[in-house]
């Protein structure tokens, strides 16, 4: 139901604040200030959850995720059954699965005989046969195929035709026609009789019609429910309790829901690490394949962060959760999925443009085949028209039509997640295939993001150490990944570094404050120039250390260059076979860097890049990224600080390292949770595989429509006498959504 918040009245808000309830118990998203429209009125409840199922929050349509309901229930566009948005609510089992099924099961248990009593009619006097038929088709269409009637009234109602619609005309039409056929025959002209006067009744067709729906039902849940297995596989790494240490030394195991920040836990070995965290206390060998991919368990002592769902392999230790619930990186890494597997591509536009003609249009084919069937059929001409008519609105299939696209998206989003390639949103990975620019940030790209002070170097009236313990002082006021190079290094060396006073820090050039009375500056060439300092003595020597892939920091203390400190960030492994790869498949690589022009060229040299931007801003990042789309190039920006958060917002793909800021993740459509370049070519052969499968999909029901209709209609008869049996329509159509899930499924499998 479309409501304008502008205009509408007596709304409440949801307990997620982005969305409203209007006066008839829909939710709608807020597209202006919510306060004005809100009133006191309690809000409905959202449907009882049934089979053990929890409501999950909100629920939403696969097809449509416009559609946002309270709860479980259909949606009121397509009329299929809603999934709830919480990752959490898709455990336990299907209440619209379980419905189908019982009323599938009783269908079959009716239908069998109704199909054998149309096989034995010379059996039988014909009466009897139409009153057994009757009584055991009667069940089956009206509670059997309910839901199909009040799922078709409610799209005539809200004029939004859809599957429902046609399903229930026809099934309907046919049910309602024998009912007066039996009833009261003689009101029938004669181009509704046979050629011995009686009227044909069509129980048996719209009894089995029913089940074949019902058997087409049930098939597409458990497939969608397939779908979803990804999501379900990620939420299963994480255990189920956590052993607690209390203040008085007991320990206790309680559920993961009743972890708060600050709990100390005990973690074994064998055991999951249940929350991310600190290590405290003790040691042990974690195996974090499932975030990184990498086989071999990774050593954590006291000081190293861990990360919930892990397996702590050997050793035990003592942990203090850091992040808990919501905020844990599986749990952001659920969420993430389950949000980009509702989000729609770019392609989908294709199949809404068609489906929303394609229901009228069936509407307009199927009364065609009646009148011309009427008109120029065999006897009894009415009835000829009628059953192609039937036929017409039972094979036609919006549904496959619509799921082509949303199926492909889940399971690939899926798939995606399982190889380490979060996707955001659909958007991002249909155009990930189309790139053909990627630019690059360095630190914590190209490099590993963890550098090492590498070399000292003080100007004569200065010593090494005292200039690296200012240096280190200096440094603890930023959060800069040189910074904390700086002061392990100094700590290596057994220096205590202290604080500085009025610490300033320009992006892009340097810092400073007071350490210990003195002044100092800590920079590149710019930052002390424009302090009034000469740094001459020391471009030299800079200039060679840069040369050899080190960044290097110019050191000035009251207003005297001082000395320089270098430190070297390692280019990541496989770095280079990845962009090799890349160059291979034609795409156009360049770097950018916040470095010296030297610096960068010595790293991009070392990977065969020719197209450098540095030194730059942090602020012109994005700049470039414009420039090169100015060119028309479509482009992806990979990168993982929060300086290039503009930047990856602005390329067609934002690409963010998983061991980046929350602040990059945010602004990317893709992030790589291993920080791994090779997860690139992960990412475009996803993509690749997605929009094949989509198009696959979009052929197979472009294709049965687009042939089944108009046999349906009688196309084949005046040549071949070939006509389409209503109940094969209905199996034709059901198994076609089928396939267009089943097809999808293949994405499961798919190497990247």
């Amino acid at each position: 139901m479309s409501v304008d918040p502008a205009t509408a009245k007596h709304h409440t808000r949801h307990e997620n604040q982005d969305y409203y309830f209007c006066r008839e118990g829909c939710l709608h998203k807020f597209e202006a200030d919510p306060g004005k429209y809100l009133n006191p009125a309690p809000a409905p409840k959202p449907a009882p959850a049934t089979d053990g199922q929890t409501d999950g929050g909100l629920w939403t349509c696969p097809m449509h995720p416009e559609v946002v309901r309270p709860g479980p229930d259909s949606c009121p566009l397509c009329g299929m059954a809603l999934e709830p948005m919480s990752p959490l609510a898709m455990n336990g089992e299907n209440p619209e699965l379980v419905d189908m099924t019982r009323r599938f099961r009783v269908g079959v248990a009716l239908s069998v005989p109704l199909v054998l009593l149309g096989m034995a009619g010379g059996w039988l006097a014909a009466e009897a046969v139409q009153w057994l038929q009757f009584v055991l088709a009667t069940p089956v269409v009206l509670w059997g195929g309910k839901i199909f009637f009040e799922r078709g009234y409610q799209s005539f109602r809200n004029r939004h035709l859809n599957m429902f619609s046609l399903i229930a005309l026809g099934t309907g039409t046919a049910y309602l026609y024998s009912l007066v056929a039996m009833f009261l025959p003689g009101i029938f002209p004669a181009s509704f009789r046979a050629p011995g006067g009686g009227v044909a009744v069509y129980f048996e067709p719209a009894g089995v019609i029913v089940t074949l729906v019902l058997l087409g039902q049930v098939l597409e849940l458990r497939a969608r429910a397939a779908t979803s297995s990804a999501i379900r596989a990620l939420l299963d790494l994480a255990p189920r309790e956590a052993r607690v240490l209390r203040p008085d030394g007991k320990e206790v195991d309680l559920p993961l829901d009743l972890l708060a920040v600050g709990d100390r836990l005990r973690v074994r070995p064998g055991e999951k690490i249940p929350t991310d965290g600190v290590v405290l206390e003790g040691r042990g060998l974690v195996d974090e394949a499932m975030i990184t991919g990498e086989p071999l368990p990774v050593e954590k002592v006291p000081g190293d962060g861990v990360t919930g769902a892990t397996i702590n392999s050997t050793g035990s230790f003592v942990m203090r959760a850091e992040r808990v619930g919501r905020d844990t990186l599986l749990s952001r890494i659920v969420a993430m999925v389950a949000e980009a597997q509702r989000s729609r591509a770019p392609i989908q536009k294709l199949a809404d443009s068609v489906s929303a003609w394609f229901v009228p249009g069936v509407f307009a084919v199927a009364f065609l085949a009646f009148v011309l069937g009427a008109l120029f059929g065999p006897a009894p001409q009415a009835a000829f028209g009628l059953v192609n008519a039937i036929a017409v609105l039972i094979i036609a299939c919006p549904c496959a039509l619509g799921l082509a696209t949303p199926m492909s998206i889940m399971v690939g989003t899926g798939r995606g997640a399982q190889a380490g390639v979060l996707v955001k949103n659909a958007e991002a990975l249909e155009l990930m295939e189309k790139i053909d620019t990627i630019v690059l940030d360095k630190t914590g790209t190209l490099t590993e993001g963890k550098p090492r002070l590498s070399r000292i170097e003080a100007l004569p009236g200065f010593e090494e150490t005292a200039l690296l313990h200012l240096a280190a002082s200096l440094e603890r006021g930023s959060e800069h990944p040189l910074a904390a190079a700086i002061i392990a290094g100094a700590e290596a060396r057994g220096l205590h570094p202290g604080s500085a006073t009025d610490f300033a820090s320009v992006a892009g050039k340097g810092v400073s404050g007071g350490v210990e009375g003195r002044r100092v500056l800590l920079g590149n060439e710019a930052f002390l120039t424009e302090a009034g300092i000469d740094a001459a003595a020391l471009g030299l020597r800079a200039d060679a250390l840069r040369g050899k892939g080190q960044v290097v920091l110019l050191a000035a203390v009251d207003g005297q260059a001082a000395g320089l400190i270098a430190v070297a960030d390692p280019i990541k492994e496989g770095a280079r076979a990845a962009l090799d790869a890349l160059r291979r498949d034609g795409i156009r690589i360049a770097m950018l860097s916040g470095d010296s022009r030297v610096t960068a060229e010595a790293v991009a040299a070392q990977l065969g890049i020719t197209e450098v931007f540095a030194p730059i801003l942090p602020q012109e990042k994005a700049a470039v990224v414009k420039k090169l789309q100015a060119e028309g190039r479509n482009v992806a920006m990979a990168g993982d600080g929060v300086n290039d958060a503009p930047a990856l917002a602005q390329a067609q793909v934002g690409i963010a390292m998983g061991t980046g800021t929350d602040v990059a993740l945010e602004s990317a459509g893709i992030t790589l949770l291993r920080g791994d370049l090779r997860g690139i070519l992960r990412a475009r052969a996803l993509s690749r595989a997605v929009m094949r499968n989509i198009r696959q999909n979009l052929f197979l029901a472009f294709v049965f429509n687009l042939l089944a209709v108009p046999i349906a209609a009688g196309a084949l008869y005046p040549w071949f006498g070939l006509l389409l049996n209503p109940m094969i329509a209905s199996a034709a159509m059901s198994f076609s959504s089928v396939t267009v899930i089943g097809n999808a499924l293949r994405l499961k499998r798919v190497r990247i």
